[in-house]
C-alpha cells in the first residue's frame, strides 16, 4: 500500500536560513537579501510530508512582515539567535504580525533559539524560550546549524504543530483566513 503524501507550506521568519536542514550545509557568510524556497521531504507518524519551506533569509528582522508569509502558509518557524536579545524580542513582534494578518489566534508555530553553540555569548536563557513558547502555545527548540544539532527537529515539530490543530476528520489544513487591507 503506498504511503500517503501530505504537502505543507512553512515560512521561516527571523534570523538566518534553513540551508543546513535542506542541503546539509552550514554557510558562515550569508546574504540576508536573498529569499529562497526549498522543498524537503520528511516522515512523520507514518506519513510522508513534502514541505515547501519559504526562507525569508533574515530580512524580517529589518523590514515589515509581507502578506505572502501569511497567505496559504500552514506553519511558521520563528528564529532568533541565543546571542541576541533583540532577535529574541523580534519573535513576539513577528508572531503578533502573523496573527494580525491571519485573524487567527492559535497558529502552528515553532520558536527556535539558533546558534546554541555560542555558549559564551548567550543573551537569552532556555527558560525564557520555554516561557514565550508556552504563552504563545508554540513548540520550541534550541539548535545549532554549525554543529547540526536539532536542525531537522525544527520541521518535525512544525509538522506536529500543524497536525495537532486539525480536526480528526480533516486531512488538509484550511487556507489561512487572512485579512488584507
Amino acid at each position: 500500500m503506498p504511503v500517503e503524501i501530505k504537502r505543507r507550506k512553512i515560512a521561516v521568519l527571523g534570523a538566518r536560513s534553513v540551508k543546513q536542514f535542506v542541503e546539509k550545509q552550514f554557510i558562515d557568510s550569508y546574504y540576508p537579501t536573498i529569499e529562497r524556497a526549498y522543498v524537503k521531504s520528511i516522515a512523520h507518524k507514518g506519513y510522508e510530508y513534502v514541505l515547501e519551506i519559504f526562507d525569508t533569509a533574515g530580512q524580517d528582522e529589518f523590514s515589515p512582515l509581507k502578506a505572502q508569509y501569511a497567505i496559504g502558509i500552514h506553519g511558521y518557524v520563528l528564529v532568533y539567535s541565543i546571542a541576541s536579545r533583540d532577535s529574541f524580542e523580534m519573535v513576539q513582534i513577528l508572531r503578533d504580525k502573523i496573527i494580525d494578518y491571519c485573524g487567527v489566534m492559535d497558529i502552528p508555530c515553532v520558536i527556535v533559539g539558533a546558534k546554541s553553540d555560542l555558549h559564551s555569548s548567550r543573551q537569552v536563557q532556555t527558560s525564557e524560550l520555554e516561557k514565550v513558547a508556552e504563552v504563545n502555545n508554540a513548540a520550541c527548540v534550541e539548535t545549532s546549524a554549525k554543529d547540526d544539532i536539532n536542525v531537522g527537529r525544527v520541521f518535525q515539530l512544525c509538522v506536529q504543530e500543524i497536525e495537532r490543530r486539525l480536526p480528526s476528520n480533516q486531512t488538509v489544513p484550511p487556507a489561512n483566513r487572512c485579512l488584507l487591507q
